[in-house]
């Protein structure tokens, strides 16, 4: 595992990158069961998305919790993993593991900083220079404008609940396709930001990442992010 990046277990920087789009949504606060199905039959997907989108334009700073979970067929036991996510609008955000190791990166605008608490290491770089938190960075600060005209060239996305909304995304290119067969996106009721989020390999393995104690437009130091 990359010491500063936010997957545990992930084989290739493919799967890096794909997985990245996973935290690039407003997190809040749990997955829990099955989408219940919609008793309408008809579902207005551009209403849907137009909703999620003018939601997310409020969010101005978001800090949460998380726990992450990844179940392997080739493990009995499911791996966790700890940590903190911060955004902050104007191309900021910090993700930090604390458990069961201590490592983790910021960005603010093109400067970035990672650490890792095992070797005491810390690194300052542009982030254009490290390719794997770069297109981390450009992912979040994509997601945090609900682009879905975008998202709907990479993915066939599919409504499992209205309220609050359940999406499932599968993607588009065959190349995707070897690494990740859906991700599923699950908003708080408001569609301001994201329960949590689980993502999906061809194999079998997933990973959810469930999200805690999140707040919304609170205060955040600015040092967080230097």
């Amino acid at each position: 595992m990359d010491s500063g990046g936010p997957t545990i277990g992930i084989r290739t920087q493919m799967k890096k990158n794909l997985f990245i789009v996973l935290f690039c949504v407003m997190p809040g606060v749990g997955l829990s069961g099955q989408a219940q199905k919609d008793t309408k039959a008809f579902v207005d997907k551009s209403r849907i998305f137009s909703q999620i989108a003018d939601s997310a334009s409020r969010v101005k700073t978001l800090s949460s919790d998380f726990i992450q979970e990844k179940h392997l067929s080739m493990l009995e036991n499911v791996l966790i993993a700890k940590g903190r996510f911060y955004y902050k609008r104007n191309d900021r955000l910090r993700w930090e593991l604390n458990e069961p190791i201590i490592s983790g990166f910021s960005v603010n605008g093109r400067k970035a900083k990672r650490w890792d608490g095992k070797s005491g290491k810390t690194q300052l770089f542009e982030v254009r220079e490290v390719p794997f938190i770069e297109v981390f960075a450009d992912q979040v600060f994509a997601w945090t404008k609900a682009d879905f005209k975008g998202l709907q060239k990479r993915y066939r996305i599919e409504v499992l609940a209205q309220t609050p909304a359940d999406l499932k995304l599968f993607p588009i290119f065959s190349q995707e396709k070897k690494y990740l067969d859906h991700l599923r996106i699950v908003f708080a009721a408001d569609a301001g930001y994201v329960n949590a989020v689980e993502v999906h390999e061809p194999d079998g393995d997933f990973t959810r990442i469930r999200f805690l104690n999140t707040r919304i437009n609170e205060p955040l130091q600015d040092s967080l992010f230097n």
